[in-house]
């Protein structure tokens, strides 16, 4: 009796938003899962596939598209034409200060294009599993010490205020028409191929400019805005065990600990060998290396936002009970991958 092996079922994956920091990681871990993967970037007149550049006509497995989640037309056929057992909507204007300038871009593009990949899901496939990127943003300054899937959002940008449309509007057509979708509240989370607008990045490299001596100072914000840090390789991961649950359901994704924005760039400081300190306060603080006596850092009114968010911490536990996830990147060893990415690029 011959027993015939049973054929590998090889999973197909979409990637909406497939060039950014996020996409780019998962691209690789669903790779690493044997995934067929598929990515959709938009066409636009500069290059902008550098986070992806080493996976493309290197890997037969892999397979970008163009479109756009403004364009309702390029999703459905590249969702039909595809048919991905799992879409993950990564895509999103997401720099909260620039949400202010151009706001209907970013209502458009976060909630309307949420709205719009449900609704090709409906009508091309049911079946297929969808993952919407939430923000912790969207719970604003919040009282709670810290913050739950159960914790009340509270807008303070057009960037939080859209992203909680999309947010709402998975759980609506996870409801009303049973589809497997679900959403990720993902605390900030960082790497080597965060964008430089973001302040981790800003930080990051500023400093090292500093050090190598191309600049002379570095300007900042809001010193004193806290945040919950990790590290994106760690949340791609997550994502993925959010769609291999039986129960589509909604997850925080954190680290639980909490620095500021000044904590931020003394760890960074230290390990670049600065000996910083802090003087003056408000607008006026400064940061002066005493190594040298130079001040390298500044404060900046134009890095402020409208509406400021004080403070972000998220709890985890229902993550790391239900997908059995916890973060591997603490803060300093996020910073010191940022750090010597930045270093292999200025030789």
């Amino acid at each position: 009796m011959v027993i015939k092996k049973s054929k590998k079922i090889i999973k197909k994956a979409l990637i909406i938003g497939v060039t950014g920091q996020d996409g780019s990681y998962l691209a690789e871990f669903l790779l690493s899962k044997n995934y067929h993967v598929h990515g959709i970037k938009r066409k636009v007149s500069n290059f902008n596939s550098e986070n992806i550049d080493h996976l493309l006509n290197k890997n037969n497995k892999f397979i970008v598209h163009y479109g756009d989640v403004n364009d309702s037309s390029s999703l459905f056929n590249i969702i039909k034409k595809i048919n991905p057992d799992e879409i993950y909507n990564l895509a999103a204007q997401s720099h909260v200060k620039v949400s202010f300038e151009i706001p209907v871009y970013t209502a458009e593009t976060n909630a309307i294009g949420a709205l719009k990949i449900l609704e090709v899901i409906r009508q091309v496939n049911t079946n297929i599993k969808y993952y919407q990127a939430g923000t912790s943003e969207m719970f604003g300054n919040s009282t709670s010490i810290k913050q739950n899937e159960h914790t009340k959002f509270e807008a303070r940008s057009v960037y939080s205020a859209s992203k909680i449309f999309a947010h709402q509007v998975t759980k609506n057509y996870r409801e009303a028409y049973n589809l497997f979708a679900c959403n990720g509240i993902l605390f900030n989370h960082e790497s080597p191929r965060r964008n430089e607008t973001f302040v981790t990045k800003k930080i990051v490299r500023g400093l090292l400019d500093i050090k190598l001596g191309k600049k002379k100072s570095l300007s900042l914000g809001n010193l004193y805005a806290k945040r919950d840090w990790g590290h994106a390789k760690d949340y791609v991961r997550a994502m993925w065990l959010i769609l291999q649950q039986k129960k589509a359901d909604d997850f925080v994704i954190s680290t639980g600990k909490q620095y500021t924005v000044k904590k931020f760039a003394d760890k960074v400081s230290k390990k670049l060998g600065f000996k910083l300190y802090w003087n003056n306060k408000g607008i006026d603080e400064i940061g002066i290396d005493l190594t040298s006596n130079k001040t390298i850092i500044k404060i900046s009114k134009k890095y402020f936002r409208p509406t400021e968010v004080d403070s972000l911490i998220g709890d985890f536990s229902k993550s790391k009970k239900i997908l059995k996830w916890k973060p591997e990147f603490d803060i300093d060893s996020l910073i010191d991958d940022m750090i010597e990415n930045e270093k292999l690029n200025s030789d």
